[in-house]
């Protein structure tokens, strides 16, 4: 949606590995904002974002007016539900966002084409959405994530960063420590799942952010974790002043392998 950051670069570097052409689209999608959410605000910086892509690489850049992407309005546009996915979560808070993803990503994607598409793992839930979507729909087109970016501190990047205070910008990487003692509990034997998640809201509260969601989910489904999960993803979403963060962290169940990304990240 533009505001562009690292992040968002990694993309497409990693887009030019997988293809000899790189289309990025930059679309503010009103389809997916809530009633009262930052629609209207929301950063657009299309001059420093031509010049980083281009930077980079990218041989086209795709900006449709919302208009040709919803020419009869949005009330009457045929839209896509991906069921189960979306409905937890980001889904639970927002009412209609994961729709308004699956909406235009399928419209993106038919009007590209392409053979690969690049999206960022940060909103793990919404790349979940759109690989469901694409194998529902026989989409014929190969999904790639790409490990979240991340401040020194550890804070995911993320294009709404910029709405926090000098003040909220300092605490914003508590969100990401709380979810790394979480993980390391689980690989540590841990799992009393609930107890944990009570445990990472009442510290986000603690430390003056404002917990929407902590669940320990299975990265399959999204559904609450079990004693027969193989890999777990932890989602998180909590408000800081006025901004919402969103992040998560995975974790294979039992695997030693586990201790090399508990050091890495």
């Amino acid at each position: 949606m533009g505001n562009l950051h690292e992040g968002h670069l990694r993309l497409v570097r990693r887009a030019r590995q997988y293809a000899d052409i790189v289309v990025v689209s930059i679309f503010v999608n009103p389809l997916q904002f809530g009633a009262n959410e930052d629609l209207s605000n929301y950063p657009r910086t299309l001059a420093a974002d031509k010049e980083k892509l281009f930077a980079e690489g990218a041989q086209y850049l795709f900006l449709p007016q919302v208009e040709e992407i919803y020419p009869e309005g949005m009330d009457s546009h045929s839209k896509i539900s991906v069921p189960e996915l979306s409905d937890e979560h980001c889904g639970a808070s927002r009412p209609g966002h994961f729709t308004g993803v699956a909406t235009v990503v399928a419209k993106l994607f038919n009007i590209v084409q392409p053979d690969t598409a690049v999206f960022g793992e940060k909103d793990f839930q919404q790349l979940s959405v759109i690989r469901k979507m694409v194998r529902d729909l026989c989409m014929p087109i190969d999904v790639v994530g790409v490990a979240t970016a991340r401040a020194a501190d550890g804070l995911a990047l993320s294009s709404r960063n910029g709405y926090l205070s000098a003040e909220h910008r300092q605490i914003a990487p508590v969100l990401h420590r709380v979810l790394q003692e979480c993980r390391e509990a689980i690989a540590c034997g841990y799992d009393s799942y609930c107890k944990l998640e009570q445990h990472a809201r009442s510290s986000l509260n603690q430390a003056g952010l404002k917990a929407d969601y902590f669940n320990i989910c299975d990265t399959r489904t999204l559904r609450p974790a079990t004693a027969d999960t193989e890999e777990v993803v932890i989602l998180a979403a909590a408000k800081l002043g006025s901004t919402r963060l969103i992040d998560n962290v995975t974790l294979n169940v039992n695997s030693s392998a586990d201790w090399g990304m508990l050091a890495a990240n």
